[in-house]
């Protein structure tokens, strides 16, 4: 595919989304090896579908979809990509623990119907409106989200013993399986 413009840098297209959202305070994160835009989960919606059709960013691909838990938030972090213009760039959408709901983003980048569902069962994220909210790596009675910090695993699950009284092995040195 032929590139249409220059590629643009992450505060280029930080400046673009704020002409488009100057309301919206959205702000370039840099304390990470890689920038993040940070978008509110009030936002997110209309940020993620003028950053897919605005010519100039242009961004048709979702190539990651991942959850993270901070301190305070749950998180979705998406990674995208221009096929026309060749650059990429990152947004955060962070929500409180208490409340941890982000709009789903599944019906610009169809991808994300998956993403979404990957993150919702592993960190409890919901992501409203999605259209097909099920569990996906989990069995739908499954209690909790395992990659929360504060993840208990079960001791059972429908009379199977998921706890090993198995010793664990330890490697041999130097090399070697």
């Amino acid at each position: 595919m032929k590139r249409l413009s220059h590629l643009m840098n992450n505060l280029e297209i930080l400046e673009r989304l704020n002409s488009l959202f100057p309301t919206a305070g959205l702000t370039l994160d840099t304390s990470k090896p890689e920038p993040l835009i940070l978008v509110s989960p009030l936002c997110l919606a209309a940020v993620a579908s003028a950053i897919r059709d605005d010519s100039s960013l242009a961004f048709d691909s979702l190539m990651c979809l991942s959850g993270v838990e901070a301190a305070d938030s749950y998180q979705a972090v998406y990674h995208l990509y221009s096929r026309r213009h060749g650059h990429k760039c990152a947004l955060r959408c962070a929500a409180p623990k208490d409340h941890p709901v982000i709009p789903t983003v599944s019906h610009f980048w169809r991808t994300a119907d998956w993403h979404e569902r990957e993150a919702s069962d592993m960190f409890g994220i919901v992501f409203e409106g999605h259209p097909d909210p099920r569990r996906i790596l989990c069995p739908d009675d499954w209690e909790g989200y395992p990659l929360r910090k504060d993840y208990k695993p079960q001791e059972t699950w429908h009379d199977i013993s998921l706890i090993s009284n198995l010793p664990i092995q330890e490697r041999p040195q130097g090399g070697g399986v």
